[in-house]
Parts: structure tokens; sequence; C-alpha cells
């Protein structure tokens, strides 16, 4: 028997599974921080700054970029920039020069990704709102990499199929899918064709706010985010790792 329950203390969120076996009881208690606090930028735990502060190495450009996004409305939706960062050393391991950034937001992503990137390489940045991604575009400019991002304003999934109808399948290195959760599996099909063999797919937001394992959130983005791990977790198409790190990363190695 599986019984779950939710209780909430000083804005943490903590999820309690008790488990019954055979006359043997025993609680394990789960706790999470809400989506903004599971990233560094917004997380205080002690090892997850010392992390950090150990690691990170951001420009100056996108230290400004990060702080101007930080004050915005949606601010939330800025990329973890401990993912970021995992990401463009990838870029950098694999030798990637054509990459898709999937959901822009403010360039954040886009922009870490175009300083990984070799001089001819070219981060290919998909989003809907050029609100957004016009706070981004100075600091690309500011940073030398303007000329290694194409912008393309329109529904992800049809410029994904664009690229796929003028011949540049299995042309890609890497993809952040970073999007509206609900198309994700869309997305991944899409980017499978786009990328070449040994190239890498990267979910952001996988673990949801924690919300992937509470079984009472039925919510359209809860549901799309456990569907597709669980796609990705039996998928022999990819190698698979799946990581703890800001609101859960899962990077797929195309076989």
């Amino acid at each position: 028997m599986l019984r779950s329950y939710l209780t909430a203390n000083k804005g943490q969120t903590t999820l309690a599974y008790t488990y019954s076996h055979d006359a043997e009881l025993f609680t394990v208690q789960l706790r999470f921080l809400k989506m903004s606090c599971m990233k560094s930028y917004r997380n205080a735990d002690p090892l997850v700054q010392y992390c950090v502060n150990h690691s990170l190495r951001l420009t100056d450009v996108q230290k400004r970029l990060n702080d101007v996004t930080l004050q915005h409305r949606r601010s939330s939706m800025l990329g973890a920039p401990e993912v970021l960062q995992l990401n463009a050393n990838i870029m950098q391991a694999i030798g990637a020069k054509k990459v898709l950034d999937i959901g822009v937001f403010t360039g954040a992503s886009s922009l870490s990704a175009a300083l990984a990137l070799p001089p001819d390489g070219k981060v290919h940045a998909l989003d809907i709102s050029e609100e957004f991604t016009n706070i981004g575009k100075p600091f690309w400019e500011e940073a030398g990499v303007i000329n290694k991002i194409s912008l393309h304003i329109a529904p992800a999934a049809e410029t994904l199929q664009k690229f796929i109808d003028a011949g540049e399948a299995g042309t890609f290195d890497y993809a952040f899918i970073d999007a509206d959760k609900e198309s994700y599996d869309r997305y991944y099909e899409l980017c499978l064709i786009l990328l070449r063999s040994g190239g890498v797919i990267a979910f952001d937001n996988t673990l949801w706010d924690g919300t992937v394992i509470d079984p009472n959130d039925q919510t359209p983005d809860t549901l799309a985010i456990r569907k597709i791990n669980e796609k990705l977790k039996d998928d022999q198409r990819i190698n698979i790792s799946f990581l703890k790190i800001g609101d859960g990363l899962s990077l797929c190695f195309k076989k």
C-alpha cells in the first residue's frame, strides 16, 4: 500500500510517502524547494552555494544579463546558470558547431551557447516572444556573439520542421529544450531527426518543482513532464543521464 500527503512549512513543500509491507512500516520523507528556489540563484542551501562558488565561470556580460532577468516579472523562467554552464561544457567537449536553443526567454541560454561555440559556430534560437528576446540582444552584441545567434520568432515545432524540410536532418550537434512543456515530446522527436549520431538533447525542468512525484498534481504541464520522463527512460535510441541539478536536467545522447 502506498499513501502520500503534502505539507507546507516556511515556503518549503514536504512530500512524505508511507509504505506498508508485511507488517513493516517505514516512512521516507522527501523535502524539496519550490522551483524558484531549486535553481542556484535562489537557493540558500550551503552545499549548492559551495558548488556554485567553486565552479561557475560567468562572464561579466552573463552576470549582468542574469541580473536584469531576475528583475523580470517572469524571472523564474531564467535557466539555472549551473545548467547552462554544463550545456556549454558538453558542447565544447563534443566539438559542437550547430546548436538548437528551444525556448530563449531573455537570451541567457543562447548567450551561454554562443560563447561556447567556435567562431564559425551557430546557435539557432527559437522563441515566440520578441518582447522577451529583445532584452537579450544588447548583451549578445556586447559579448561579441550576436553573429553566432540566429533568432527564429515562430512556434518552435514549425521552425524545426522547416529545418527538416530544408534537408538539415542529422546536421545539428546539440539541442537545449526549455519551452512549453506540453510540446516536449514533439520537440524531442523533431530534434532526434535533426541531431547527428553522438549529438545531445538536453531537457530542462524535468523535475518540475518536484511535482513529478506528487500524485495529486495532474496539471497539464506536470503530466507532460512525467510523460517525457517515462518515455526517455526506456528509449533505446538514446543513452540518458537524469540529473538533480537546477529544476532537473535530462541529458539524452543520440546513438
